[in-house]
């Protein structure tokens, strides 16, 4: 038998069976990929709120977090913000965009060992303050970076 005909067996089978238990409910990636996220935290309507619902009611301002984002944002639906943290034993990191109507942009939850960076691309309503919340050896800690949000990029 033809070694490129054997691959393309393999390759239909997997796929065959990967649809049938995908139907029969035996894979459910939404469940396992939404266990970490903070449903309640998303739906805040305020700062304190998301800050609450995470679980950080005080956090504390830390220079050993940073924020980068740009000064001005000329597209507020495009708004590259990078958070970094020196912090030991990063749990998760968060960004929150205070003007927004939901403020919680982004929830990251980072695994053991693993160095506390993020890099997204988050929506703003507005010009505002983008806030970092890091979540290390069980306290809060946040930076916030203010950016201005123009139309058309001119600065005005």
């Amino acid at each position: 038998m033809n070694q490129t005909r054997r691959t393309l067996l393999r390759a239909s089978m997997a796929a065959g069976v990967a649809t049938v238990a995908s139907a029969a409910g035996l894979l459910s990636p939404r469940a396992v990929l939404a266990a970490g996220w903070p449903k309640p935290a998303f739906e805040a309507e305020s700062v304190d709120s998301v800050l609450a619902a995470l679980g950080g009611a005080e956090p504390n301002d830390s220079q050993d977090v940073k924020v980068q984002a740009p000064d001005i944002a000329e597209n507020g639906a495009v708004v590259s913000v990078t958070v970094e943290t020196s912090l030991p034993n990063v749990e998760s990191i968060s960004v929150v965009a205070r003007d927004n109507t939901r403020p919680l942009a982004a929830s990251y939850l980072v695994a053991e060992g693993t160095d506390g960076f993020i890099s997204s691309r988050i929506k703003m309503r507005k010009t505002s303050d983008v806030i970092a919340v890091v979540k290390a050896n069980g306290k809060f800690y946040t930076a916030k970076k203010a950016v201005k949000v123009t139309l058309g990029g001119c600065g005005g």
